[in-house]
């Protein structure tokens, strides 16, 4: 059989290492519709409370959409981006997209019987979590290879929206795109009422995100910049041509790679930027490092109950998985970043609450 190739840089540190947490192999989900954009009379914001929080981005957005504002920005100007992975929607116990590449292995074999017995797909057919927490990284790496890469751009798209249509997440027996936030829905449209242009900006995998980031988030899929990997032209055994993904990394979107990741696709230095974690720390240093009001909010999961609660900040429990330090806290705190309290600062959390 042929060796299973490593690609040469397929590597977000965090993502992958991070799997060492995993509890359980998912069950497949189904895809919601994002809030409708409709004019409305109701009170911007409705799922905050009232504080500090809610009253910043209010203030952001009337001193930079009133025309007798000395700081006004001109529509073509306004740009937010947002983090996706605990900003948007749920990103424990695992990275949705780490829980659709092992979830996928069973069918990757099937169509590869020879990997069967092979590691690391051995021991992710085998379910025991303990054993799939122990695989060292090159191993994970196959695992990603062998189940984002090899097929055409329209077959990861039909095998991740199958996925999506049938997963469920283990603590909520819910589709994965039912553990949107509401309170960030409400942003999106509030910012979006005000002329502002929404970007998802993720170290989660492009292509996956771009499936279903319409529908969700009311995003659509050219406004969505994440890890990409190379695609190849080719044609069909039909000759009609087409693109294969294939594994050059092309951006590393994380951490520095956000900014470049903005740089790049955006061309424009965005006026708000949200995240939640140590990944995101460049983008809101990039976006409060220029001229004017700038608006940078950090998301703290500080309600086990609604949700869960994960740092280590503020004495928080320690995470692989979205991790947001105590000196990132900080560095907040320092800069006049707005840390947004879920357990304080959010009615809800989801929009079936």
């Amino acid at each position: 059989m042929k060796p299973i190739v490593r690609p040469p840089d397929l590597r977000r540190r965090a993502l992958i290492l991070s799997l060492a947490l995993l509890p359980a192999l998912s069950v497949p989900l189904l895809p919601t519709s994002a809030p409708a954009q409709t004019a409305t009379t109701e009170a911007p914001l409705p799922s905050w409370n009232d504080g500090p929080a809610k009253q910043a981005i209010i203030d952001f957005v009337r001193a930079t959409t009133e025309r007798s504002s000395p700081n006004y920005v001109p529509p073509e100007e306004r740009i937010a981006t947002f983090d996706q992975d605990g900003t948007l929607w749920v990103e424990k116990p695992m990275y949705t997209q780490i829980i659709y590449c092992l979830d996928r292995v069973p069918a990757v074999v099937a169509k590869r019987p020879e990997l069967k017995n092979v590691e690391p797909f051995k021991t992710v057919l085998s379910g025991n979590r303990e054993a799939i927490a122990k695989l060292p990284m090159h191993d994970l790496e196959k695992v990603l290879v062998a189940t984002l890469t090899g097929m055409t751009v329209e077959e990861f798209k039909a095998e991740a929206s199958k996925w999506l249509e049938t997963a469920r997440h283990p603590r909520w027996k819910r589709p994965y795109t039912e553990l949107t936030y509401q309170p960030m829905h409400d942003v999106l449209r509030y910012l979006r009422a005000n002329a502002y242009k929404t970007y998802i900006v993720t170290g989660g995998g492009q292509d996956f995100v771009r499936v279903y980031a319409e529908k969700v988030y009311g995003i659509p899929p050219e406004q969505v910049i994440g890890t990409a990997s190379g695609t190849k032209y080719s044609y069909g055994k039909d000759g009609k041509p087409t693109l294969v993904k294939d594994p050059r990394l092309l951006l590393n979107d994380n951490n520095a790679g956000k900014v470049e990741g903005i740089h790049l696709m955006i061309g424009r230095r965005p006026y708000a930027a949200f995240g939640n974690s140590t990944g995101d720390r460049q983008m809101l240093e990039w976006t409060g490092a220029g001229a004017g009001p700038r608006l940078k909010m950090l998301v703290l999961h500080d309600d086990a109950t609604r949700e869960y609660a994960y740092g280590p900040a503020t004495g928080l429990p320690d995470s692989k998985v979205g991790t947001f330090t105590q000196a990132l806290y900080d560095e907040a705190k320092k800069k006049g970043w707005t840390v947004i309290s879920m357990k304080n600062d959010w009615k809800r959390i989801f929009a079936f609450d």
